[in-house]
Formats: structure tokens, C-alpha cells, sequence
């Protein structure tokens, strides 16, 4: 190798240093009363910094917005494109179990080697804009957004029957929870999981479900995306129906999206953790519904609620009344129907619901036709449920009428006789808030007695710090067998910290390592100030009590449950824009300026979660005067997944996870981000081949640097001043005009194939005009940024490249004057002639005759016709 060729591993790291020096990529905020440049904000969904650090994958999405927004401050735009840590979660928690080391002292080494391999692979952020969740000026304002939420009344307590893993200490979602022929596993660690009562925090997301259904309209985002959020929140509309319970003072109400076919009801279904199954249960069924219910717990609900299983069941021995027509019906207990949706109970109408069908003749029971199927014979049995239109029979006074109309009147009818109303639901349930872990923000909440919380009340606003934070209804919740009242703390003592503990070791009861965190949960609160000092005092492993301060004083315990890492994502991109604000989440007039994203690239796994999450938050921050945005990601795009060479999706138990740091050691940073871009689509889903990322070193090596530079890595001698040839030129702005435009939609390897066109065409032409060399850089230099801020510096250009405006296409160096005409004889292509464009007939024809291909063919014979279709084609007959 000559001492002048290109060596990415001393020349990367020196443009990496200069980037980091010289602060090139940040995006400044506005100063006061100075005309803002226009601004662009894109966004990564930033990552967990696990210690097992980056993988081919990775580098993916963030190549795609680091070349756009290189290419976006070319173009004189203001670019925030900050990176950030959702460092909070569970496998940090974990590893600290494990070695006892502190989850935040792990944290940062994690973090350290990720923005270690960021930097190699020429990835630049504005470095003054990094968040991280755990770090306690951040997580002030997530406490603080959950404070809003609890004032407002969306934050409320409640036990509910959640997975929980005994291994890991901790609530998972029902997405952690894996189906195995084993059972519920943990999607981390593969563990037994159960279904388990446990007080927890949730938000009342649902309140929000037609607002986060309504902004979906003006998002410009994948339709796929779109309409995972409108099933996910499964906004439904019919009638709730109360049936009542033979012999029973309860009713059990259902919801159904077909009050039409309620005269067809012919049995009722409970879920198995129902509040009311044990009062519908005869005694001689007990035992059996029991068992059922207990076997329900080890499945999920993705598993319960399979179109395909087999049908289960037991029958409860009770009975309900059809409220239409008087009939005694079965009430039945099956794992299919789950608690998390309508009311935890359905009526039955097998004629016309597939899954009740399926289970009626499973069972053997009674399957009655309300809707008329004109196509079937009314005398034969049915085969299958009947779910299309028609007129309704067996139905008293609805009969005859269309399922729109029936519909109608029934819900007119239950309303009337006040047993049912018409009703919309959800399939979203709220949002389950709570963890028991160590390593997540702390709840900002503290828990009174009644009494004390009476004397809270009493006070004047003026008079106390605490109860200006507190919501119209009083969230309660029973603790230790105790009743309990929550208050705030303080937004001036925000953030609260996590204490320190000596073990990170789940208690094994349910409830958060923090609860072992003595002094820290047990304090007096002053009630007045808002201050706390110890109440409980631990001592060489006793636990003393403190005397009360005073009579302003109260005995509090604190929150020990976590938040989510959920948390801490639902808002990180409105923290970039303002990180280091003291006072407020964000400065409005900062918040005006960036708005919201303008690109949002990630996973398409985080379609119905984070996504849906931030939008939640988001949108209530609206509404309180907060932002003034109503979304906070105006466009999405979610980049494809990178497989194994083997076609797998990588992983270390396959063997195929491919490390970028190799490939950057082996070929360069430049030649991974360009390869990585040139695999296919970005948004595609495609296998990583290693062998295949020698063509992309090539086209550095030869066709960029060899062909710019000489031998002694000074300017190429056919580098000029002199006006290119036409072929050049067109190339050139051809090249221009696609690139930009690939660039803008993200089709970078198209772009990349456009720029090896071009780069063949400056290799064929003698010489090359200087400016149209520099302009090709910077074309090239949003995805190979290294080699092309070192060739820009030799040509004698100042660093950076990326401060140079970008290049403009000259649409009349487009103009082609010559055209290429297809030769045919008999129809058959013979040869290629290329002629100017204001050619005479005779004299193309001619031509035609006398290429070397074609005057062969036509000696000896005789042509019988000439066709001359301009611009396209001459084809001559002949015989």
C-alpha cells in the first residue's frame, strides 16, 4: 500500500476529534429577538445501553438520519439531532443482583462504550443536548409530569391481577410474557410467570383513546403503524346489557357491539377472575370452576384469546335472565373471555359468533338463529355462524328489520326499560405504572393516614406547600392492611432520589427492593413546609423510631414502587430541545421554535407502546398549557431490521451477531455506512453480508480517492478549471438532482447507485472541473463523511465540508442532444446507433444500414420496408 492511499484508521479518528472539537454538528437555539434560521429536527429512538454494546443492526437507522441531517445543514438549515440514554430497566437491575455492583455505576461504563462505538462509526450529535433518564436533573420532570397526571386524576391505584416473575421480583407486561409449551415465560431470562393481585399505579390512558384515534389522521405515518394503534385502542360501539342472575341480587352486565342478536343469546360466559364467578358457582361445581380458574393464571392473554385453540370451559351451575325475552340461560366460565376487555362477561350468541359457535358445539349447546341467511336452507343444521346481514327472525318485534335498524331499536328499548344504554369500548386498558424494582424513577409519593390527610385537607392552600398538588378525588389504597391516602411530594423537593441499598435482590413479597430502604420510606412529613426527616432509624440491624417533630408533623410512608422505562421515554425528545432548564420541562418559546420532530426514525416494534405512550403524555401536556404541539412526531419511519449472514435475526444464542467494531478495524467506517445504506431499502429487511462490503471499498478507493488524488495524495493531475464535457456535466447534475431527492425520501441506496454512475463518468473523462470533483464530496459525504472531508481538505477547502452550501442541479446541462436509437431487422435487435437529435430520416437510416452488426445480415437481401419510429427505433423488413 503507498503511503498516500486512502488508511481509514488514522483518518477517520482525526475527523471524528475535529467534529467533537469543533462542536460542527450543533444545533443552537435561537438567541433572543434574532431572526431563527429555519430549523429541522430529527430524531433516533435512543437506546438502551446494554453492556453488550452495539451490533451490525444498530448503526442501521442512526447511518440514515446522520446523512440527512448533514445533508439538511448543507442546505443552511438549523439541525438538532441530539442522542440520549433510556438507561432505567431491568437488565441493569439484574446484572447488579448478580454482581452487586450499582446499577448507575454500571450505567455509565454501558453508556461510555456506546457513545465510544457511536463516535467510530462517524456518527456526530450535538453533544451538549444528552439526556439520560437516570440522571436526577431528568428524572425531576418525569416526577413532574406524573405529578400533573395525579392532580388532573389520570394517576390512580389499584390491585389488579398481573403477570408476575417470582426470578426477577417484578410485574411484566403482558408483551414480556412469552407463550412456550411450558407455559407464560418471561420474555428476559425465560422464567415461570403467574398471574398474580398486586396493588399498582395506573394512568387512565382510555381517556385518551379518542383523542389518540382522531390525531392519527394528520400523522404522516406508515398506514400499517397507523392501524396497529386503531386496533390496539379498538374503539367499538354498541350497547351494555344487564342481565340478571337467577336467584342472585346481581346482575352481570355485558357489552356487545350486537344488540340485534340479543334474542340469539343462548348462554353467558364469565372470565375466570370475574369478581362475581364465585357467587354465580353452585356449591357442586366449586371445586371444578376452581381448578379452572387456577389453570387460567398460567396462560396469557395472547394464548387465551387464539382464534385457533380448542375451546374450554366449565359450566358454573348458575343461571342469568335474557332480559328480552325472560329465557334462563347457563352461565359457563371460559379462559377465551378476558377481564381486560368489555366487563369481563359476554352473552352468547352462537348462530352468528364463530368462536361462540365453536364452543356451543363443543358443549352442546343451544344454537338459535336471529338473522335470516338467505343463501342457507332453514331446515338443515348449521354448519357454521352466520355474521352477515339480513332480516331478523325469532326476534319478537325486531323481526323483519335490517341488523342497522334492529340495532336501533333494541338499544332504544333496554335504555328505556334501564336495562342497558348504548355504549362505546375499548380494547385499551389503562396503563398498568408500576414495577418493583430498584432501577426506575422513583413514584413522587408519599402515603398518610385518613386522619392525617383530613388535617392536610383542612388547610388553607396559602398555608401549605402539599395540598395545591392534590387531585378533587382522593386516591387511596389499602398497604400493609392498612388504609392509606396519597399526596405529592413537594415540586420544589423534585427529584426525588433513589436511595442507596445494600441488596438489589427482589423482597420476594411483591413489593420493590426500595421497601428494605428503611429510612428512606418511613418519615415525618411536615404538613405545612413539606419537609421530612427520618422516622424510622436503622442500627446495627435494629430499627429505632424517632420522636415526632412536632404537632405540624405527620407519619408518612414513601411510595416503593418504580416507574417503568417507559417513563422516561414518553418524553425525551421535548428534553433535547431544553436540557439543561432548571425551571420547567421546557422554555415555550424554545418549544415554538423546534416544535416537534420533523423525523422520527425507530423499530416498528415500538408501534403500540412507546409510540402510543409518548403520544398519551404528549397530548395531556397540551392540554394543560404545557406545549403547544398536539403531536409530538409529525413523521415516522421505521428503518428495516438487519439479519445474520445465515438470514437470521442476530442474536448471541444463534452465533450470527456481526460487530461493527470489526468491520470498521477491517474496512472503515465509511465503507460499513455506505454498505449498510446500499444493502437494499431502508426500510427492508435484509441479511448482512460481509464479502459484499469489498465492492463499496472499491468505489472508495479507486473510484474516489485514487481518482481525485495522486499518488502523493495531493489533487489529480486532470483535476482543472476548464468547463467539463457535456457527458460530465450531465452526469454530474443528473447525479445532483437524484441524490438530493433520494436523500430527502431516505432512498439511500439508490442514491448510492447514482453516485457510482457518475463517479464511472468522471473516471472516463480526461479531465475533471475542480468545482464539479467538490461538488460530487459533498454529495458523497452525508454517508461517507471521513474520506470526503480529508479529500475536501486536500483540494484545499476549509473543514468542514458539511458548512459548504449544497450543490444545485443546472436542469439545462440535462438536455441531452444526442439520442440512441434501437436497430431491428425483421424485429430483432441488431445494434445501437447513436445519433444528434435534429438528424434527417434518410441520413438515420442510412447510418443503420452501415453498422457493423447490421450490414451482414443484409447482404443479399432485398429490404421491403423502412420504419423509423423518431427517437425510438429503425426496424427493417426483409426478405
Amino acid at each position: 500500500m503507498k503511503t498516500a492511499d486512502y488508511q481509514p484508521a488514522s483518518i477517520e479518528p482525526k475527523w471524528q476529534a475535529f467534529w467533537a472539537d469543533d462542536k460542527t454538528f450543533a444545533g443552537p437555539n435561537p438567541a433572543p429577538n434574532a431572526k431563527p434560521a429555519p430549523k429541522y429536527y430529527v430524531l433516533d429512538m435512543f437506546p438502551y445501553p446494554s453492556g453488550a454494546g452495539l451490533h451490525i443492526g444498530h448503526p442501521e437507522g442512526y447511518t440514515a438520519t446522520d446523512a440527512l441531517k448533514r445533508m439538511k445543514k448543507s442546505q443552511g438549515f438549523n439541525v438538532l439531532h441530539p442522542m440520549g440514554w433510556d438507561a432505567f430497566g431491568l437488565p441493569t437491575e439484574q446484572y447488579a443482583i448478580k454482581t452487586g455492583r450499582p446499577p448507575a455505576e454500571v450505567t455509565e461504563e454501558n453508556i461510555a462504550n456506546f457513545k465510544k462505538q457511536l463516535a467510530q462509526i462517524g456518527l456526530t450529535y450535538d453533544s451538549d443536548r444528552e439526556v439520560n433518564t437516570t440522571d436526577p436533573a431528568y428524572y425531576k420532570w418525569t416526577q413532574w409530569i406524573f405529578v400533573q397526571l395525579f392532580k388532573h386524576g389520570l394517576a390512580y391505584v389499584e390491585e389488579k391481577p398481573v403477570w408476575y416473575c417470582p426470578e426477577l421480583g417484578t410485574v411484566l407486561a403482558n408483551e414480556e410474557v412469552l407463550n412456550t409449551p411450558e407455559g407464560p415465560r418471561s420474555e428476559r431470562g425465560s422464567f415461570p410467570v403467574e398471574k398474580r393481585p398486586l396493588r399498582q399505579w395506573v394512568l387512565r390512558i382510555t381517556a385518551y383513546a379518542d383523542k389518540l384515534i382522531a390525531g392519527l389522521k394528520d400523522l404522516d405515518w406508515p398506514d400499517s403503524t397507523k392501524r396497529l394503534q386503531e386496533n390496539w385502542i379498538g374503539r367499538s360501539t354498541g350497547a351494555e346489557v344487564d342481565f340478571q342472575l337467577d336467584g342472585l341480587d346481581e346482575k352481570l352486565r355485558v357489552f356487545t357491539t350486537r344488540p340485534d342478536t340479543l334474542y340469539g343469546a343462548t348462554y353467558m360466559v364469565v372470565s375466570p377472575e370475574h369478581p362475581l364467578l364465585s357467587k354465580i358457582t353452585i356449591d357442586d361445581r366449586r371445586a371444578e370452576v376452581e381448578a379452572y380458574a387456577e389453570q387460567a393464571k398460567r396462560k396469557s392473554d395472547l394464548e387465551r384469546a387464539e382464534l385457533a385453540k380448542e375451546k374450554t370451559g366449565v359450566f358454573t351451575g348458575g343461571y342469568a335472565i335474557n332480559p328480552v325475552n325472560g329465557a334462563k340461560i347457563p352461565v359457563w366460565v371460559a379462559d377465551y373471555v378476558l377481564i381486560t376487555y368489555g366487563t369481563g362477561a359476554i352473552m352468547a350468541v352462537p348462530a352468528h359468533d364463530e368462536r361462540d359457535f365453536e364452543f356451543a358445539k363443543t358443549f352442546g349447546l343451544e344454537i338459535l338463529p336471529v338473522i335470516a341467511n338467505e343463501n342457507a336452507n332453514p331446515d338443515e343444521e348449521l354448519t357454521e355462524a352466520y355474521t352477515g346481514d339480513g332480516a331478523l327472525i325469532n326476534s319478537g318485534d325486531l323481526n323483519g328489520l335490517n341488523v342497522a335498524d334492529a340495532k336501533a331499536k333494541i338499544t332504544a328499548e333496554l335504555a328505556a326499560k334501564k336495562v342497558g344504554k348504548e355504549a362505546v369500548n375499548y380494547k385499551l386498558r389503562d396503563w398498568l405504572f408500576s414495577r418493583q424494582r430498584y432501577w426506575g424513577e422513583p413514584f413522587p409519593i408519599m402515603w398518610l393516614s385518613p386522619a392525617d390527610y383530613k388535617r392536610l385537607m383542612a388547610l388553607d392552600k396559602d398555608e401549605s406547600e402539599l395540598n395545591n398538588t392534590l387531585p378533587i378525588d382522593p386516591v387511596t389504597s389499602i398497604i400493609n392492611g392498612e388504609a392509606r391516602c396519597a399526596i405529592t411530594v413537594p415540586t420544589q423537593d423534585l427529584p426525588l432520589t433513589l436511595p442507596q441499598v445494600d441488596s438489589y435482590q427482589p423482597t420476594g413479597t411483591g413489593e420493590s427492593p426500595l421497601a428494605k430502604a428503611v429510612e428512606w420510606v418511613n418519615v415525618w412529613l411536615n404538613l405545612k413546609t413539606g419537609e421530612t426527616r427520618p422516622r424510622v432509624i436503622q442500627q446495627d440491624g435494629d430499627e429505632q423510631l424517632t420522636e415526632r417533630p412536632g404537632t405540624d408533623w405527620a407519619a408518612a410512608t414513601r411510595e416503593t414502587n418504580t416507574m417503568p422505562q417507559w417513563a422516561g421515554s414518553c418524553w425525551y425528545y421535548l428534553r433535547y430541545m431544553d436540557p439543561k432548564n432548571p425551571d420547567f420541562i421546557i422554555d415555550p418559546k424554545i418549544e415554538e421554535y423546534w416544535q416537534a420532530p420533523d423525523l422520527y426514525v425507530g423499530g416498528a416494534e415500538h408501534a403500540v407502546l412507546h409510540l402510543l405512550y409518548a403520544r398519551f403524555w404528549h397530548l395531556f401536556l397540551h392540554d394543560i398549557g404545557v406545549l403547544k404541539t398536539k403531536e409530538p412526531f409529525k413523521k415516522l419511519f421505521h428503518q428495516g431490521i438487519i439479519l445474520g449472514e445465515d438470514g437470521e435475526k442476530m442474536s448471541k444464542s444463534r452465533g450470527n451477531v456481526v460487530n461493527p467494531e470489526f468491520i470498521i478495524k477491517d474496512h472503515g467506517a465509511d465503507a460499513m455506512r455506505l454498505y449498510l445504506m446500499f444493502l437494499g431499502p431502508l426500510e427492508a429487511m435484509k441479511p448482512w453480508n460481509t464479502d459484499g462490503i469489498q465492492g463499496i471499498n472499491r468505489f472508495l478507493r479507486n473510484k474516489v480517492w485514487r481518482e481525485l488524488l495522486d499518488d502523493n495524495g495531493q489533487p489529480a493531475t486532470k483535476l482543472c478549471d476548464t468547463e467539463d464535457d457535456a457527458d460530465t456535466a450531465r452526469a454530474l447534475h443528473e447525479t445532483i438532482k437524484k441524490v438530493t431527492a433520494d436523500y430527502e425520501r431516505l432512498s439511500f441506496n439508490t442514491a448510492i447507485s447514482q453516485m457510482m454512475i457518475c463517479a464511472n463518468q468522471f473516471a472516463k473523462a480526461k479531465t475533471l472541473n475542480f468545482a464539479s470533483a467538490k461538488a460530487f464530496l459533498q454529495l458523497l459525504a452525508p454517508l461517507a463523511p471521513h474520506i470526503t472531508e480529508e479529500i475536501w481538505e486536500r483540494l484545499g477547502e476549509a473543514p468542514s465540508i458539511a458548512n459548504a452550501p449544497w450543490p444545485k442541479h443546472d436542469e439545462s446541462k440535462l438536455v441531452k442532444d444526442t439520442v440512441k436509437l434501437m436497430v431491428q431487422i425483421n424485429g430483432k435487435l441488431r445494434g445501437e446507433l447513436e445519433v444528434a437529435k435534429d438528424t434527417a430520416q434518410p441520413d438515420i437510416l442510412t447510418a443503420a444500414k452501415a453498422l457493423d452488426k447490421v450490414a451482414p445480415q443484409l447482404e443479399g437481401k432485398t429490404i421491403v420496408k423502412e420504419i423509423y419510429v423518431p427517437g425510438r427505433i429503425v426496424n427493417l423488413v426483409v426478405k
